[in-house]
């Protein structure tokens, strides 16, 4: 598993994945730079100046790049497969289509993880600048952050099903859009927001709800929308590629 791991490694940091890895924490950042410092009042006094600006970081951050950004890696990483026979020459070398397809989706994962930690560091940058005096809530914002990567999990397995499926880049991106843009209606519903996928990263990075559950989200949202359609995702993007003729 880890020689293929690397050889995908190898093929996908030769795409350009710099500028992408760092546009959401750098839109955290600016976010973070630009937010307004909220007076204390009856409302927000259990919270700190870091937890109000990381309620509206969030709302651009979580709720529109972190979506975008599953979608544009995955198609990424099949981008030199789609080339000139690859899918031919990749599965002609004595390696199980399901290691191939781990590895892609292990790959994806661990790289969100690392931009999840950047936005950890542009939240904090930021702040730091603005020169917020309240104790930094690292427990929160780690649970913002790793809130997020857990929630990208079933985007990143859809994203990569549909990237192996066409070879088109704008195809699978296009797909991402489509499905994104309607969270910013569906986090404002209590009877479809828990239910929408692309809805999730900005459920569980959001400091303001559920501060006591898991992610900021309950159990059973948790265990039946995102695992739920993670299991959905992932085991059809499997069957897929393991059918998948080249």
């Amino acid at each position: 598993m880890l020689p293929v791991l690397r050889c995908e490694w190898y093929k996908f940091r030769k795409s350009m994945i710099a500028p992408v890895i760092l546009a959401g924490p750098l839109v955290a950042f600016l976010s973070g730079l630009t937010a307004r410092r909220f007076p204390v009042n009856a409302e927000n006094a259990e919270f700190n100046e870091w937890v109000l600006a990381l309620m509206t970081v969030n709302f651009t951050y979580a709720l529109i790049f972190l979506p975008l950004v599953t979608g544009i890696l995955a198609a990424m990483i099949c981008r030199y497969e789609h080339q000139a026979g690859g899918w031919k020459q990749l599965l002609a070398l004595p390696v199980t289509r399901g290691r191939i397809f781990f590895a892609k989706y292990a790959l994806l994962v661990l790289i969100v993880l690392a931009v999840q930690l950047l936005y950890l560091a542009a939240v904090y940058a930021a702040g730091m600048i603005k020169g917020y005096t309240d104790p930094f809530p690292l427990p929160t914002v780690c649970k913002s952050a790793f809130g997020g990567w857990v929630a990208s999990f079933p985007l990143v397995a859809l994203q990569l099903w549909m990237s192996v499926m066409w070879k088109s880049f704008a195809a699978p991106f296009a797909v991402n859009v489509v499905f994104t843009l309607p969270a910013i209606l569906a986090v404002n519903s209590e009877r479809f927001g828990p239910y929408y996928p692309w809805a999730q990263p900005f459920s569980m990075m959001y400091p303001g709800n559920h501060a006591d559950d898991i992610f900021f989200v309950p159990w059973e949202q948790l265990l039946t929308v995102v695992g739920g359609s993670f299991v959905l995702f992932f085991a059809a993007g499997y069957v897929y590629f393991q059918r998948k003729a080249v």
